[in-house]
């Protein structure tokens, strides 16, 4: 099993800045593929940032040049750091870790709220 917890969400400023950690321990060991979604009221869950076991970075559009995703395999961890925030940005955000293939496992932590205020 893999348990994730996320932490670092709350309020802030339009224009600010909060860091997202996200710490996974469980049973299993290994480098996987995780990453950050997140969920507006009304919205679908959407993923916002994902990192590969072997680095990679993808994001989505709306926040390229704004967020960047990073992990510490040392400490099985996998941050979002999330600048020129915007109310749009307003959601719970949640970690997951991609583990396996055919099918995969897909591993959520609890989430986080990120409120962006105008």
């Amino acid at each position: 099993q893999v348990q994730l917890v996320e932490s670092g969400g709350g309020l802030v400023q339009a224009g600010g800045s909060l860091r997202l950690s996200c710490a996974a321990s469980g049973s299993i060991f290994g480098i996987f593929d995780m990453g950050w979604y997140r969920q507006a009221p009304g919205k679908q869950r959407e993923l916002v940032a994902a990192i590969t076991s072997g680095g990679s970075t993808n994001y989505r559009d709306s926040v390229k040049g704004r967020f960047t995703i990073s992990r510490d395999n040392a400490k099985k961890s996998v941050y979002l750091q999330m600048n020129s925030l915007q109310p749009e940005d307003t959601a719970v955000y949640y970690c997951n870790a991609k583990v396996g293939s055919l099918p995969p496992k897909y591993y959520w932590g609890q989430g986080t709220q990120v409120t962006v205020s105008s």
